[in-house]
């Protein structure tokens, strides 16, 4: 399935001139610009129909768009910049098309199909399931903005970033299309443009809205047999009926499938030791099953039966976002041994790890998505947690281990002890609060891996440690497209001491990776020393992301500016911030400090007090109580406002 493209089929049917020269014309740009048109529509199609039937229903837009891309009358020249295009009818065919689905009669039930999906259409898949490949955090955050856009600014979102058309093209396709208020749409369209960055464009072009390179996977296999078993027996009802025999007063017995109930430890995935090795998806997948009862049947029946259904008693914790539902199908077993004289057993079915665990006083069971996992979000998982240390299951490539403290730079990391099932010696865990002991993992991956890199690992109460990387202040190394790295460098070790102290606002479980980005620095007036602005930004499994701004000075604790909550800030889709906060100098005096990243020319301030500044940063006096505001200007002339709006209350020195 993957890399195919579905055959467009020729009409036989004569165009109404008598000519198929039209006909054939369209035929071939369809066949031409397929995988361009079916992104279109799988894209502007809205993504509560669930992937597969997307990318059912952009197929069928595309191959039924034959007979609307070929107009009876030629259409008149124009003379804006979409008279010269050929695609210009099929793209206005796919857009109406896919506007269409998005419509819903005014009573219709929100989570039912809607209604032009209810008569399935060519092309029809049974018995399998297709999907996109899955993206990462960026993509899910690209999706979920796409999402928030109305059906319009979204087609008008992917013409001006994929298609390349300008303003002016976009709008004449959306009202050909019959959409009412394109120019609203073209508006709506281009503030999110602004926002996302031009890095939008090479991830609208990824597998992830590639309708036409696609994964293929069963459908629910108990389902489906029921299914077949009532249509079976409804066949029989009717035939008895129409020859007017007796009617069917029962059916015939159900045989359960192999996950009626709940899987059994024999039906269990088990990955031979040197799979990662000879792998390209090096993550979970890859783990082979460890542990001094990996072949005890009792205890994996026990674990899959409370995963199926917790008795009660049983205490089940979820990280944001992950469904609690039984294993769909057999899962994959990481681990199942005694850890600190408890049995512990780690499944994984794909896209969550469940750790099952007996706790001397019932029975827990911890879920956490960890779906599209990579060689160092799958690097280790919390095995065990008892006396406030953790005991972790390292993946097998890694190749060495250590644990050092954020909060003190300079001190080596130390050795950590691995058991030869993977298990690590007791690692401390995280007080919380204030600037205390801030343990971290130091992790190496095995030179047999391509990214053969170390990197560093923090707990923040989660299953899965959350990955810690950092960017560097401009012209300090960074390339020109901002790009983390790892944090294991002296520049990100000094970063993440002060940033480290911030964590707990960042932690809970469900996220992914954190990282620092010092994005402005400073000279403080009064003789208040040099600042670094730094963008600390936690991103989860889920996609959306948390920021906290910080303004650190050698020295001394980092103060917090403002937190913003589900943003794309600081993020590929938000590489422009500028952020306001009030300070105190060492003489008693009271400032407006902002600062702006790379692309930041100037910066405004309006409120109670008033000034311009050329260049990223701005420091005016104003008393402790004035109402400002910040505002920056790009090197595009565009104008970005401030990131979130409380700002942190002034600290002395």
């Amino acid at each position: 399935m993957e890399g195919s493209r579905p055959m467009v089929l020729s009409s036989l049917s004569r165009s109404p001139h008598g000519s198929r020269r039209p006909l054939l014309h369209a035929e071939r740009r369809i066949a031409e610009r397929y995988a361009e048109l079916v992104r279109l529509a799988y894209l502007v199609l809205p993504s509560s129909l669930g992937r597969h039937r997307r990318v059912l229903a952009a197929h069928s837009l595309v191959q039924r768009s034959l007979p609307e891309a070929t107009p009876s009358v030629p259409a008149p020249r124009s003379s804006g910049a979409d008279g010269a295009d050929p695609d210009r009818p099929l793209r206005v065919a796919v857009v109406r098309g896919a506007l269409a689905q998005c419509r819903r009669p005014r009573l219709w039930p929100e989570r039912a199909r809607p209604p032009r999906l209810l008569v399935p259409r060519l092309p029809v898949v049974l018995g399998m399931r297709l999907a996109p490949r899955s993206g990462g955090a960026e993509e899910m955050a690209l999706g979920q903005a796409l999402s928030e856009l109305s059906a319009p600014a979204r087609a008008a979102f992917v013409l001006l970033r994929v298609e390349g058309l300008t303003a002016d093209h976009t709008h004449g396709v959306l009202e050909a299309a019959g959409v009412e208020r394109a120019r609203v749409a073209v508006r709506e369209a281009a503030r999110l443009d602004t926002s996302l960055g031009a890095a939008a464009a090479a991830v609208l072009t990824s597998d992830e809205f590639d309708a036409c390179t696609l994964r293929a996977r069963p459908t629910d296999l108990v389902r489906r047999r029921r299914r077949v078993r009532l249509a079976a027996v409804a066949v029989l009802a009717g035939a008895l009926a129409a020859g007017g025999l007796a009617a069917v007063t029962h059916s015939a017995p159900k045989t359960p499938g192999p996950f009626a109930q709940r899987p059994r430890s024999a039906d269990l995935v088990r990955v031979d030791p040197g799979e990662w090795a000879d792998t390209s998806r090096v993550d979970f997948t890859a783990w082979p099953a460890r542990g001094d009862r990996v072949r005890d049947r009792a205890l994996l029946d026990r674990a899959l039966a409370v995963w199926a259904a917790p008795p009660p008693g049983t205490r089940v914790v979820r990280a944001p976002g992950t469904p609690a539902d039984p294993p769909p199908r057999a899962p994959q077993l990481l681990y199942a041994g005694d850890v600190s004289g408890r049995a512990v057993v780690v499944f994984h079915d794909g896209r969550r790890l469940v750790r099952y665990g007996d706790t001397g006083t019932g029975e827990l069971l911890v879920l956490a998505r960890t779906d599209d996992a990579d060689v160092t979000t799958a690097a280790a998982l919390a095995l065990a947690e008892r006396g406030g240390a953790v005991r972790y299951l390292l993946a097998p490539w890694v190749a060495e281990s250590s644990v050092r403290d954020l909060t003190r730079p300079d001190s080596p990391a130390r050795s950590l002890p691995v058991a030869r099932d993977g298990v690590t010696a007791p690692v401390p865990r995280w007080t919380g609060g204030g600037c205390g002991r801030r343990p971290a993992l130091q992790l190496r991956s095995s030179p047999a891996i391509a990214e053969h890199h170390a990197f560093l690992l923090a707990d923040l109460g989660g299953l899965t440690p959350a990955h810690l990387t950092y960017t560097p202040l401009p012209g300090h190394g960074t390339p020109p497209a901002r790009q983390p790295r790892e944090a294991t460098g002296p520049a990100a070790l000094v970063a993440w001491r002060q940033a480290g102290c911030d964590l707990d606002s960042a932690g809970g479980t469900g996220v992914r990776a954190v990282s620092t980005w010092d994005f402005a620095e400073q000279d403080l007036p009064d003789g208040g020393g040099h600042a670094v602005w730094t963008c600390e930004r936690a991103d989860t499994w889920r996609g959306p992301g948390n920021i906290t701004v910080l303004l650190r000075r050698p020295g001394g604790k980092a103060q917090v500016v403002t937190r913003v909550r589900a943003t794309a800030a600081c993020s590929r889709f938000g590489q422009h911030v500028v952020a306001r906060t009030r300070w105190q100098s060492p003489r008693g005096h009271w400032y407006v400090l902002a600062a702006g990243s790379r692309a930041v020319t100037s910066l405004s301030l309006s409120g109670d007090v008033t000034a311009a500044r050329s260049g990223h940063t701005l420091a005016v006096g104003a008393p402790e109580d004035a109402r400002t505001r910040v505002r920056a200007r790009l090197t595009s002339g565009e104008k970005l406002p401030e990131v979130g709006s409380r700002s942190s209350g002034g600290t002395r020195p």
